[in-house]
């Protein structure tokens, strides 16, 4: 208590000194705005913001009316109380657009929405202190409203297992959430706004209250904006209803919250996390203030997820690896079956509209549709399993994206040199430059209205025999021009033809396009190539390609190596898609459930490689 009377007592001498030496300057020079700014600094200390501000003002007006230029000029370095005011309140709403609509007060357990948080704060102490000291330092105007605004609004987020009885919207609304019968969803509740307003945060969101689930428009923004939520929480609050204070380490990879679809862009979006057991004690004990920076939870999050660790910590929304972050979710549920993909909107990077009713293959189509025809990145089509009625490239569930993709070995650096130099001494060369002319000037996929359009290199099949049935499967043995022959398991009954027994329905095994095998730089910026079907830019090798250089002679020069180099990435064992054409001349899919592994008969029979066509795909 003495340090404390010592203290006042200290504060209350400084103002004393201040006010005098305001007075004296006044006193001296009424004209003068120097002992405004004195007299403003002195209620500044005080915190008499309301009487600094109006001192302020008076000092502006002395220097806008000075005859003298250089006091004129010396105005420019301050900034006026409602131009102070039109800044900070231009932040607050750049601001407001990355956050939730709706945050419970945790100091008084009442919900408020934007307008309302935005006028506590603008009737605050700390509004006036930030105008005061806006006005005064202009040089640093918008570092400090930035850090006032992110103070005052920030937020805590709970990400959690719904639970038998959850509060609604209108359970709470207009409420003290506090003075609610502590019950089923609603202790839960209570209990994460006592724990963020203990950590320090005076305002809190839960997916189950604070948003209006009846207002289509609402649920709307809340699906494709809550990733963006989640990211720009300054605390995410992980509440593991089924893991025990007595756990060890591995319940969390077991609880049921890391089943839930929702859950897994709950902990990639934030850059700050904390895990909590059932009784609201910290998970394992472990008082590091992020729990993104325990390696022993995040490496159990790893073990558990399958999700990489540097995604884990420091997660990236976007359509780059689509493949491996579809597997992420391919074992996770959601309550209602169109969530499986709503969820997956923020991690993609997508908006698309929410349309509860439609159906998971629908949703699921659409969300795919998206990805290809806005990335350009074909991973998303190799899976096993059903085809979805959306479009028969694509599967009818999530879980076909449980099993990894076909990853073939490539070939050392050495054996693609051996392969190279063999093919230099064939008729080789000038089909593989005009191959890779051919392939380089293809256009990306397009992907609308459930068709696509899949550049691809087709093997025209000419031969189907089926060899024994299963339950549910049947096996075939099937030949195609240029392709070893290879056997396809599926539920779909073919039509059997070979040569000698031809028939009029057309059949492709074929190899999706993938440009990264001309091995050209790449020039990305982002994870999102917007192609629009058009041909991407030239490069100095398709220039070469164009037409040889003057006084060309060597089969040494870069543009014959890629073009070999392709043939015999080409050559290498790869995941094909049976096509059936269909009546109109459109193709569909025949899906399996084993990966259909092609692979080509003679590497250097380039000719074999050149059927280059774009079939359309329902």
């Amino acid at each position: 208590m003495a340090g404390s009377s010592t203290t006042e007592e200290s504060e209350k001498v400084r103002w004393d000194d201040l006010q005098a030496d305001a007075q004296k300057a006044i006193k001296r020079n009424p004209s003068s705005y120097h002992g405004n700014e004195l007299k403003h600094a002195a209620f500044h200390s005080a915190q008499h913001y309301d009487e600094a501000i109006g001192t302020f003002q008076t000092m502006l007006s002395k220097l806008d009316q000075a005859p003298d230029m250089q006091m004129r000029k010396l105005r420019q370095q301050y900034v006026s109380p409602s131009d102070a005011e039109v800044a900070i309140r231009r932040a607050i709403h750049a601001h407001m657009e990355n956050f939730p609509p709706r945050l419970f007060d945790t100091t008084t357990g009442l919900l408020h929405d934007r307008d309302a948080r935005i006028n506590m704060f603008k009737a605050s102490i700390q509004y006036k202190e930030l105008l005061s000291l806006t006005i005064k330092h202009a040089d640093r105007q918008s570092e400090r409203i930035e850090e006032a605004i992110l103070t005052y609004f920030r937020y805590a987020m709970l990400s959690h297992r719904w639970e038998g009885k959850e509060p609604l919207l209108h359970d709470v609304q207009d409420k003290v959430v506090y003075e609610l019968e502590p019950v089923d969803g609603v202790h839960k509740l209570q209990s994460f706004c006592k724990v963020a307003r203990d950590t320090g945060y005076r305002w809190a969101w839960s997916d189950t209250c604070c948003i209006d689930k009846s207002n289509n428009i609402e649920l709307q923004e809340s699906v494709n904006t809550m990733f963006v939520w989640y990211r720009h929480s300054a605390l995410t609050i992980i509440y593991l209803s089924d893991v025990s204070h007595s756990s060890k380490s591995g319940a969390l990879a077991e609880s049921a919250w890391n089943e839930r679809g929702w859950t897994v862009q709950e902990f990639l979006a934030p850059n700050v996390v904390v895990f909590y057991q059932k009784d609201w004690s910290l998970y394992l004990d472990d008082r590091t203030p992020n729990h993104k920076e325990s390696v022993a939870i995040m490496q159990e999050l790893a073990c558990g997820t399958g999700i990489d660790l540097r995604a884990l910590v420091n997660f990236q929304p976007g359509m780059r690896g689509a493949r491996e972050k579809l597997q992420w979710a391919s074992r996770r549920v959601t309550t209602w079956q169109e969530d499986i993909a709503y969820s997956l909107f923020g991690i993609f990077g997508v908006h698309l509209p929410v349309i509860y009713g439609e159906k998971k293959q629908n949703a699921f189509g659409r969300l795919l549709q998206e990805i290809i025809a806005r990335s350009g990145d074909i991973t998303a089509l190799y899976w096993v399993g059903k085809s979805s009625e959306f479009n028969s490239c694509l599967p009818a569930d999530i879980t076909s994206y449980e099993v990894p993709a076909f990853a073939p070995s490539s070939p050392s650096e050495h054996e693609i040199q051996t392969a190279v130099s063999s093919l230099r001494n064939t008729a080789a060369v000038e089909l593989a430059l005009n191959l890779y002319t051919l392939l380089h000037d293809t256009r990306a996929p397009r992907f609308a209205n459930c068709r696509l359009r899949l550049p691809c290199i087709v093997f025209p099949v000419t031969e189907v025999r089926r060899r024994r049935d299963q339950e549910t499967y049947f096996t075939y043995e099937v030949k195609a021009e240029g392709l070893n022959d290879l056997r396809i398991i599926t539920e779909d009954k073919l039509i059997q033809f070979s040569p000698a027994r031809r028939t009029r329905q057309l059949f492709l095994l074929v190899r999706p396009w993938d440009r990264s095998l001309l091995e050209l730089p790449d020039f990305a910026d982002s994870d999102t190539h917007t192609m629009d079907g058009c041909t991407l830019p030239g490069s100095p090798l398709r220039n070469s390609l164009a037409g040889p250089p003057t006084g060309y002679e060597s089969d040494d020069s870069e543009a014959h190596l890629r073009a070999l180099r392709l043939v015999v990435h080409l050559g290498q064992p790869f995941a094909a898609f049976l096509l059936a054409q269909q009546w109109g001349g459109e193709y569909k899919r025949i899906a399996s459930d084993h990966d259909i592994i092609a692979q080509v008969k003679d590497m250097a029979s380039v000719r074999d490689m050149m059927d280059v066509r774009t079939p359309e795909i329902l």
